[in-house]
């Protein structure tokens, strides 16, 4: 997923660094958890000095969750002393994402509903994008993309939108990484064309594919604001019903979609502490 704003420390792991033991196990999960998202904020790699910078907990207590943690598969010590996410989270994650997917299809099918076109919900994993959820369109002529394929961002209008506001040289070092091939001759091929179209991605509030991923095919899309992992849906479909036009009424529909998404998987993690 997109690197995330440095993260504060919380007024829990705040409060937890000078608390009393009494609040026991809770506590101790409260701060493990804050750990991992510090790590996944990083990188997947980091210091035992940094995590106590970044969190504020003394540099024993992390010792000893970071031990826990490693004996349980969710971190592994590095040759190099350094700690990493573990393997063991890849299992967790994969089952997180379905259930996104389960959570985002009745709102894809409004989406469906009111557009006519195929909905889509994609997450980036790594530096490509996946894709988590779809709806058919009812329309004998559609677009369908199979959940759990994966693309290169740099040719779709869920990769623009998730990749909008990371940092200009992460940006530049994930598509030196992935290239940029031309899936068709309207694909963007430059970092510097990409780096555009991300600038025009901040200002207008969405993405498009303009016959980029395949000839003859439109999609427009929109981030999911405050998700709890950065996530975008979208509409895809033939370019003669696709219009400009449509994506003049597709756009705000889009974004009220995704609101409404975004607040029902608030209320999902409110219900739940």
């Amino acid at each position: 997923m997109p690197p995330s704003a440095e993260r504060k420390p919380t007024a829990s792991t705040a409060q937890a660094a000078t608390a009393p033991a009494a609040s026991g196990g809770v506590q101790s999960l409260e701060r493990a958890f804050d750990l991992l998202e510090r790590m996944a904020d990083a990188g997947g790699e980091v210091g035992l000095s940094e995590l106590s910078t970044a969190s504020g907990l003394p540099l024993p207590t992390i010792h000893r969750l970071m031990r826990t943690l490693v004996s349980c598969g969710y971190v592994r010590q590095q040759p190099n002393r350094r700690y990493a996410l573990g393997p063991r989270l890849i299992r967790l994650g994969e089952s997180a994402s379905r259930l996104l997917g389960t959570w985002a299809r009745p709102y894809l099918a409004r989406l469906v509903e009111e557009t006519g076109e195929t909905a889509n919900m994609a997450m980036l994993d790594g530096d490509e994008v996946v894709y988590v959820a779809q709806v058919p369109s009812r329309h004998s002529m559609r677009m369908f993309t199979e959940v759990g394929r994966r693309v290169l961002p740099h040719s779709t209008g869920v990769g623009k939108v998730l990749l909008a506001h990371t940092p200009e040289d992460q940006v530049r070092a994930l598509l030196g990484r992935t290239g940029m091939p031309a899936a068709t001759e309207k694909t963007i091929t430059t970092p510097e064309g990409f780096l555009e179209a991300l600038a025009h991605v901040r200002e207008a509030g969405y993405a498009t594919d303009d016959n980029e991923q395949e000839i003859g095919v439109r999609c427009i899309a929109v981030s999911v604001p405050d998700s709890p992992t950065a996530a975008a849906i979208s509409i895809s479909g033939p370019a003669g019903r696709v219009t400009d036009a449509a994506t003049d009424k597709f756009v705000p529909l889009l974004h009220e979609v995704a609101a409404d998404l975004s607040a029902a998987l608030a209320t999902s993690t409110a219900t739940t502490q």
